[in-house]
């Protein structure tokens, strides 16, 4: 077991112990640092400090109106996640000849890698302004009280379910794009007739309704424990005899390649965070390639969402519904360590591109499935997107006070961290096939990563200083271990009053004024674009034709 230092973040240091006692790879005995602040310099003492400082409060809030915290240690997961991982690149760069002996990585660049979409398109060089409002966001509630989420992929499912129930059509059309772009804007302001319209009718109805137009709906869970535990990924050994490479320096994925085939948040995190290790990703893309490159706001000449989680990455056009493309996609997997994909439920069989069939091409490799909800069995299998994941898993009760409703935060939360986990179980697979010479298949969901957010046994009531206060400029947040009544002592009031005084001041008074009082106050950001121009992030952060994280680890 690796020697993880306490000295951030304690959900870090647990998640990171219990993956890496969890996988498969025997990792090497390395010092494994987890701070709070890493390369920013601020003085950030814990999650939420972090999630306000690195722009969670403003994205997670955004559908609110207002920057609001997630009840969850999401940063300290986030960062735990990326400890496992740098121990596990480091193990199999030394299992290559490589002489890593430590990692570091940090809770406040998990929290920026976490918003990494978001900063890119805000610090994008194009004029074009991402349209997003407040109010009006998801779950709906039918007649009988039921909460419930509701996805649908494609346009005429959305119109097919929506004329079923009577609903006025200008409201459907003009709801359609809030509700799609929402995983883009982390705001839904969808018209009040969409909500009448399942206000007025049974959740029966509406299940019956999205059953035969193809919409995905369930409830959210007020209970904020999983229904079920799993593990963050699975494993399974793969017949054939896999040669071993050497390692070429300096990062600790030089070397190795790895094919994939995603789309959308969590595929694409998959590969982009082995690349930053230092792996040669090859993208395999549909011909004329993956849509996605002219979404706005563009970054150069390519979407800066895009550019967010595929740069560096080399491009393909295959074509693997047709016999040549797959057999095309059989040759570069040939050559490859790796090949990662997150295709819908049996597409990958269906195309003859299982792990099974690859690894008759390339003996010994690593094939990894990231999906929504695996090992869930289902009668008819949910859409398998972050929302959905979180009604359902009780994540979405854990992000949200008790004294307000379940709700999932529209930032990408499973997404983000679906990607990182399985980009966890691939390294892991990794170092067992270097160690064994024995390639796995790993399998990873959206709904297993949720399970590695600890969560409160019952959802907890928070105090007015849980909650970001309003300055005269904007909004800060308190150390958590503030005590309201030392507190209200020092700023000559009552704790009733504390937040009514905090409006008096700007934020950067009370940071100022308050560590005296060992009372740390840190500003909460409200504009992304403003963490780009903030020498404090200069260690933390680049620029290109967009904003962008650098790697989170160090290695030595």
């Amino acid at each position: 077991m690796p020697n993880v230092q306490r000295t951030g973040s304690e959900v870090a240091f647990r998640v990171a112990s219990e993956q890496l006692a969890a996988l498969p790879g025997d990792p090497d005995l390395l010092a494994c640092d987890i701070d709070w602040a890493g390369p920013v310099e601020l003085e950030l003492p814990d999650e939420l400090a972090v999630q306000a400082a690195c722009g969670i409060m403003h994205v997670h809030g955004r559908a609110a109106g207002r920057p609001q915290r997630l009840g969850v240690d999401y940063a300290g997961t986030l960062a735990g996640v990326l400890a496992a991982q740098g121990v596990l690149a480091a193990s199999l760069a030394r299992a290559r000849g490589a002489g890593f002996t430590s990692v570091r990585t940090s809770v406040s660049e998990a929290a920026l890698l976490s918003v990494q979409q978001y900063l890119a398109v805000a610090t994008a060089d194009d004029d074009w302004q991402e349209p997003w409002r407040a109010g009006g966001r998801p779950p709906f509630t039918s007649r009988d009280g039921v909460r419930f989420e509701l996805e649908v992929l494609h346009g005429e499912g959305w119109q097919r379910f929506w004329a079923e129930l009577g609903t006025d059509r200008s409201a459907v059309a003009a709801g359609w794009r809030p509700f799609q772009q929402r995983f883009a804007t982390a705001s839904a302001d969808l018209p009040e007739a969409l909500h009448r319209a399942l206000r007025a009718v049974d959740y029966r109805t509406v299940a019956a309704v999205a059953d035969a137009t193809g919409v995905s709906v369930l409830p959210v869970r007020d209970d904020p424990a999983p229904p079920v535990d799993v593990p963050a990924c699975t494993f399974r050994t793969m017949p054939g005899i896999a040669r071993r490479t050497e390692w070429r320096g300096p990062a600790p994925l030089d070397g190795i390649v790895v094919v994939e085939s995603t789309r959308r948040i969590q595929g694409p995190m998959v590969g982009h965070l082995l690349r930053m290790l230092g792996a040669e990703v090859i993208r395999v893309e549909p011909p004329g390639g993956d849509l996605m490159r002219g979404v706005p706001p563009l970054a150069g000449d390519c979407s800066a969402r895009f550019r967010a989680l595929n740069d560096g990455k080399h491009a393909v056009e295959l074509d693997v519904k047709g016999e040549r493309g797959r057999r095309e996609l059989h040759e570069l997997v040939a050559d490859a360590d790796a090949f990662v994909h997150n295709w819908a439920p049996g597409k990958a069989a269906q195309l003859g591109l299982d792990a099974g069939d690859l690894v008759r091409t390339s003996p010994g490799l690593v094939y990894a499935w990231s999906s929504g909800w695996e090992p869930l069995s289902w009668p008819e299998t949910p859409l398998g997107t972050d929302y959905l994941v979180q009604a359902h898993s009780g994540l979405a009760a854990a992000v949200q006070p008790a004294d307000e409703p379940s709700a999932p935060s529209l930032m990408t939360l499973t997404d983000v961290l679906g990607g990182a986990v399985s980009a966890m179980g691939v390294l892991a697979a990794l170092l067992h096939r270097q160690r064994t010479g024995r390639g796995m298949r790993v399998d990873s969901s959206l709904f297993s990563a949720s399970g590695v957010l600890p969560r409160p046994s019952r959802r907890l009531k928070w105090t007015v200083l849980d909650h970001p206060l309003r300055t005269s400029d904007g909004f800060v947040v308190l150390s958590g271990r503030t005590d309201p009544e030392r507190l209200a002592a020092v700023l000559g009031t009552t704790p009733e009053g504390i937040a009514e005084r905090f409006q008096e001041r700007p934020s950067g008074f009370w940071a100022a004024e308050l560590p005296v009082a060992d009372v740390v106050a840190t500003p909460v950001c409200t504009d992304l674009r403003e963490l780009a121009g903030d020498r404090r992030f200069a260690a933390a952060l680049d620029h290109s034709t967009h904003t962008f994280p650098l790697a989170p680890w160090e290695f030595s």
